[in-house]
């Protein structure tokens, strides 16, 4: 598996994200091929890169409303 080097990532915060610590994550838009997402309480903890393609699909589905509450 390949490594990526998120040493001078930009992150900004989900829009769903709160103050209260509640279900927050930071996505960074920084890598062409890939979207690396992370706990934002947790910011030097483990990240998920998703394939840009597949998180765009994601994101799409949820602002449509498809996946459920």
């Amino acid at each position: 598996m390949r490594s990526l080097d998120l040493t001078g990532a930009t992150w900004r915060k989900g829009s769903y994200s709160n103050q209260d610590g509640g279900e927050c994550l930071d996505v960074s838009e920084d890598f062409v091929a890939v979207v690396p997402v992370r706990d934002s309480k947790d910011v030097r903890g483990p990240v998920i890169a998703f394939a840009a393609g597949g998180w765009a699909s994601f994101v799409a589905a949820v602002k449509r409303g498809e996946l459920g509450a």
